[in-house]
C-alpha cells in the first residue's frame, strides 16, 4: 500500500524526491520493527545468532565491479551489517555517477528475506526472496517508466571466497521470458 502511494506521489513530485521519502520511510519502519513486532524471546543479538540470517554473510567486504570477463570495472560495492546484524546493506557507485543501496533483511515472523533496491535516479524496488548455500535469489513486481508491470529477479551467487557475481533481470511477461539488466562480478579488494 505504500509503495503505490509513493509510485502515484513519484509521478506528481518527481523521482528523486520520492526516493528520498520512500528510503526515509523504509528507515522509519525498520526503526519501529524491533521494538514493536520481535517476539519477546528476541533480544540484543537476536539476528547474529540466527543462522538462517547470516546466509547471505558471504557477500560482506570491499568488493569491485566488473562485467564477466572484464579484467576490472569502474564500480564499486562495500556490503556491510547494520541494525544489530539484523540487515545486510550494499552501498555501490557506478560509472556516470549513479550510487545506490541494497537492503536485506531476514524476518524472523515469516522466515523469508526481503529486500529493497533503492538509486540516485529515483528507482525503487522491493523484494522477497531465499538465500541458501552461498546463493540467492529474490523476486519483486514494480512499474516501468510508463507504468508497464515489471517483474524483477536479482540472483546473487558466491563464486570463490573471494567472488561473487550480481545478476538483475526484468520480465515484462510475468516471468516467461527474461532479459539481462546488469551482470557484475565482485572481486573482493586486497587490504
Amino acid at each position: 500500500m505504500i509503495l503505490r502511494y509513493c509510485m502515484r506521489f513519484r509521478a506528481r513530485v518527481g523521482a528523486a524526491f520520492t526516493s528520498l521519502l520512500v528510503a526515509t520511510l523504509f528507515a522509519t519502519l525498520l526503526a519501529t520493527l524491533p521494538a514493536n513486532q520481535v517476539s519477546a524471546q528476541a533480544g540484543p543479538g537476536a539476528c547474529a545468532g540466527n543462522a538462517a540470517g547470516r546466509e547471505l554473510d558471504f557477500w560482506l567486504g570491499e568488493w569491485s565491479i566488473a562485467p564477466p570477463g572484464a579484467a576490472s570495472g569502474d564500480a564499486a560495492s562495500t556490503v556491510s551489517l547494520d541494525l544489530d546484524k539484523c540487515l545486510v546493506v550494499e552501498n555501490w557507485r557506478g560509472g556516470k555517477s549513479r550510487t545506490g543501496k541494497n537492503i536485506f533483511g531476514f524476518s524472523q515472523e515469516d522466515k523469508a528475506w526481503h529486500g529493497m533496491f533503492a538509486d540516485n535516479e529515483g528507482r525503487v524496488h522491493l523484494f522477497e526472496g531465499k538465500v541458501a548455500a552461498g546463493s540467492a535469489d529474490f523476486r519483486g513486481n514494480s512499474r516501468g517508466r510508463n507504468g508497464e508491470p515489471e517483474l524483477h529477479r536479482i540472483r546473487i551467487s558466491r563464486l570463490s571466497p573471494d567472488q561473487v557475481e550480481q545478476i538483475w533481470e526484468k520480465s515484462y511477461d510475468n516471468g516467461a521470458t527474461w532479459s539481462k539488466v546488469f551482470d557484475g562480478v565482485y572481486s573482493r579488494r586486497k587490504q
